[in-house]
């Protein structure tokens, strides 16, 4: 059965009072490579369902990654809908949004689009065993088709292309990293890339040893991408209601309308973006403070979170959005940090008085306290000294010790926003707009010997 015959024949099985169905189909292929050479390659397929029933105002979810056994499905989620309490987020489902491509078949991915790709890291790799480097890496192309029913009326499809490639350079000197995702392969430029690798594994023919301390640094995009989505994730309207995270007021409330950078900051989500467009409506197979299974099928929009430095919303489902007296702000899979710099990570370092430090990416980040949101993790694949304008050396990684929510009230500069990857979320989220940041005093807590 096509995707949207397996959806209408589980809604035709319902006999709860209200049900939705969510399937997606995905559909992959991938790269590897390891000293310079291709090493596998590979192509697969997967299936999910989740059936949402909806007995009164209490919800079952029962979810399989096959199809068969639809009824049995359909039966298991009612009778944990008979066996539940009243859901907390309970309200009336989304109704009547048909798309008009919701009978289409799932769109199929195939290794055909890395030809080009695959072309151009056979250069790099010949380049490379001249120059005496190494080169390892991933690209990952995906398709991910999602229908969304129910009993309703709701009828939604949409096709989420997903790709990205990392390239990780190791010489004698240390290692550096580069990555950047891509909707269609056509953006992607494997030379460019190396070009990089090539760059800063040169910078780290010197080796400098540093001692801990906060020192001046800049932080590239990707690096700012993963400090940013750990705040977005904890972002949700109703934890911060509750006193439970950053963004939570002492005394009570939350911290909307609250100054947390220089003016002319903006972070902002946009499911339509061109470069970062996302599924433009709300998908969700269990309710959490972030989600809501009653908002499935919910259209979503532009969203900013913080405007001009002050923070303007949260994530607010609808339930939660009714006991906060906030607009409805769903949970939205991009994020864009604009501050309305111009300045390239290049021409930054070029203006960097006395020393600072330049990362190429953060790693093993983990949360210490969800109250400040306080961070810690390990700088990977290339810490670079600055002195008065120029690289001059690699130094020694570190483990840092930061809050995302509180370096922005300490920046010193915001470079010109671009599309990257981020290094550590890479794999759950993929589509960010970040700029390189100049943090005059961020906490290097201590020297790793992590490499």
């Amino acid at each position: 059965m096509s995707g949207a015959d397996v959806v209408e024949r589980a809604l035709a099985l319902s006999q709860a009072d209200d049900c939705i169905v969510i399937l997606r189909q995905s559909s992959s292929a991938n790269l590897r490579w390891a000293n310079n050479t291709l090493t596998t390659n590979g192509a697969t397929r997967d299936r999910s369902i989740s059936v949402i029933s909806v007995v009164g105002e209490a919800v079952g979810v029962r979810s399989a990654t096959a199809v068969d056994g639809l009824e049995e499905l359909v039966r298991a989620s009612e009778q944990a809908a008979r066996e539940a309490s009243a859901a907390e987020d309970y309200g009336p489902l989304v109704k009547g949004i048909v798309d008009e491509e919701f009978p289409l078949p799932a769109d199929e991915a195939s290794p055909a689009v890395f030809a080009t790709v695959a072309r151009e890291l056979g250069d790099s790799f010949a380049a490379a065993r001249a120059e005496g480097l190494n080169l390892f890496g991933y690209a990952s192309h995906d398709l991910t088709t999602t229908w969304l029913g129910s009993s309703t009326g709701l009828r939604r499809r949409h096709t989420q292309p997903t790709g990205y490639l990392e390239v990780t350079g190791k010489s004698a000197g240390g290692s550096t990293w580069v990555g950047q995702h891509t909707r269609n392969w056509s953006d992607l430029q494997v030379p460019v890339l190396h070009d990089e690798v090539r760059r800063r594994l040169a910078w780290g023919a010197r080796q400098i040893e540093l001692p801990p301390g906060r020192y001046q640094t800049l932080l590239p995009p990707s690096a700012v991408a993963d400090l940013v989505a750990y705040a977005y994730w904890t972002s949700a309207g109703r934890d911060a209601a509750e006193g439970r995270t950053v963004f939570s007021r002492p005394g009570g409330g939350t911290r909307v309308g609250e100054r947390l950078g220089p003016p002319g900051l903006r972070l902002s989500s946009d499911p339509y973006d061109p470069e970062l467009s996302t599924t433009p409506f709300a998908v969700a197979g269990a309710s959490s403070s972030s989600s809501s299974v009653f908002d499935n099928g919910l259209p979503l929009d532009a969203t900013d979170w913080v405007r001009d430095g002050s923070l303007t919303a949260l994530v607010e489902t609808r339930a939660s959005a009714r006991k906060t007296g906030s607009a409805v702000t769903p949970y939205i899979d991009n994020l864009t940090l604009d501050g309305g710099g111009a300045a390239t990570t290049d021409e930054m370092v070029t203006a960097t008085a006395g020393r600072g430090l330049l990362l190429t990416c953060l790693w093993y980040i983990r949360e210490v306290d969800p109250e400040t949101l306080l961070l810690t993790g390990l700088t990977r694949d290339g810490v670079f000294l600055v002195e008065d304008g120029e690289v001059v050396g690699a130094v020694n990684n570190f483990r840092w010790n930061e809050s995302p929510v509180a370096l922005l009230g300490r920046l010193a500069e915001v470079g010109h926003s671009r599309p990257c990857l981020p290094r550590e979320w890479s794999d759950y989220f993929t589509w960010a707009r970040m700029p390189t940041l100049r943090v005059p005093d961020f906490n290097m807590s201590s020297v790793s010997q992590a490499s």
